[in-house]
């Protein structure tokens, strides 16, 4: 009997990720992510080598004025102010690679379908290799959460490109999903709903299955307030458009635009009595991009670079440490895993997939 008590009690100083479920006071979930964003740029700012390029800037002294520095860590903050006030203080970022805490993909191919999946499911998957618009083989976490009745119709995903109704799977795993040129569908809509709609359809994007990202957000937002989901997801896709064109200034801005989404995102969450202090937040990317003028623009198995991105998780459960400086490596394949474990479910998959980031649930 005491044999058997010691053993338990060795297991739990082992295995601290393990510990954890059960234990949790999270109750809800949200998932932000923003498609390419380089982790040169959450951890330094802008990158003086693209900024004073004649190409990819429209006005270089507005830019200047409005995100440099000499000082990485100043740019920064005029970059992402809430990111490096907020979450610097209250959570945890992972990813600055000049510091030797890497985040990677797992995946080989670096680029949206195949980043998502991994990122949702907890495992690379080489028959994802394109970004066609195929439903999803795997699991996600959204549909094993999806499936459990305390989950039932409470998980939900808005995201600017279209190619997640089948990422998620939406016919199979049945979760709620406003994409691309989606608009808000219910038997009776609200006038703010209504406008919304309006201001969707009078406000093409330049980019084929991307909207802008303020639709997806104010979208999310009505929904979050109306529908009180327990997980939300929500994919921000302006980054990767403007970075593919090499519009390195519209880049940088959406990145500060998202930056206040995410501050107006977790104000929703603690003005409300069912998510204060009872919800996790997670932000990250699909993948990485290239270094230096050129390169910045491009992702994918043959870009250097690509592989490497970048997450920061900030809730009830995760202790205050801030910006992660120890030399420790870890992979966007076990995001999935930690999400469940926050919200004290063992998320089973097959395949080689991620182990709980036990750092983020030691509270």
């Amino acid at each position: 009997m005491r044999a058997g008590f010691l053993r338990i009690i060795t297991l739990l100083f082992i295995l601290p990720g393990l510990s954890t479920v059960g234990q949790s006071r999270t109750e809800n979930v949200v998932l932000i992510t923003l498609d390419g964003m380089r982790w040169q740029e959450i951890f330094q700012g802008a990158d003086k080598d693209i900024l004073y390029r004649k190409k990819g800037v429209e006005n270089v002294a507005e830019i200047e004025s409005q995100f440099w520095d000499k000082d990485p860590l100043k740019r920064r903050e005029k970059l992402l102010p809430f990111i490096w006030s907020e979450i610097a203080t209250n959570g945890q970022i992972y990813g600055n690679r000049s510091l030797g805490n890497k985040v990677n993909v797992r995946n080989k191919f670096r680029f949206s379908y195949p980043g998502y999946n991994e990122l949702l499911t907890g495992f690379p998957d080489k028959r994802i290799n394109s970004n066609a618009k195929r439903n999803n083989p795997n699991q996600t976490v959204l549909e094993f959460l999806n499936k459990k009745i305390e989950y039932k119709d409470k998980v939900a995903a808005f995201a600017s490109w279209d190619v997640f109704h089948y990422i998620l799977n939406q016919q199979r795993s049945g979760v709620h999903v406003n994409a691309g040129n989606d608009t808000l569908k219910a038997q009776k809509l609200s006038a703010r709903e209504r406008f919304l709609n309006q201001l969707h359809k009078a406000s093409p994007s330049p980019w084929s299955g991307t909207r802008f990202d303020k639709i997806t957000h104010q979208y999310a937002s009505e929904y979050f307030k109306n529908n009180k989901p327990k997980f939300l997801l929500i994919a921000y896709g302006e980054t990767d458009e403007y970075a593919h064109h090499g519009n390195y200034s519209s880049y940088l801005k959406s990145a500060n635009k998202t930056d206040a989404y995410i501050q107006e995102v977790w104000n929703w969450i603690q003005s409300d009595e069912q998510y204060r202090d009872k919800t996790t937040l997670v932000i990250t990317t699909d993948h990485g991009r290239g270094n230096g003028r050129r390169s910045w623009r491009s992702h994918g198995v043959l870009q250097k670079g690509s592989n490497n991105t970048w997450f920061m998780i900030m809730g009830p459960d995760t202790q205050p440490l801030g910006e992660m400086k120890e030399k420790e490596h870890y992979y966007n394949n076990q995001l999935a895993k930690t999400i469940a474990g926050f919200l004290n479910l063992e998320y089973p998959v097959q395949g080689a997939y991620g182990e709980v980031i036990a750092t983020a649930m030691e509270h």
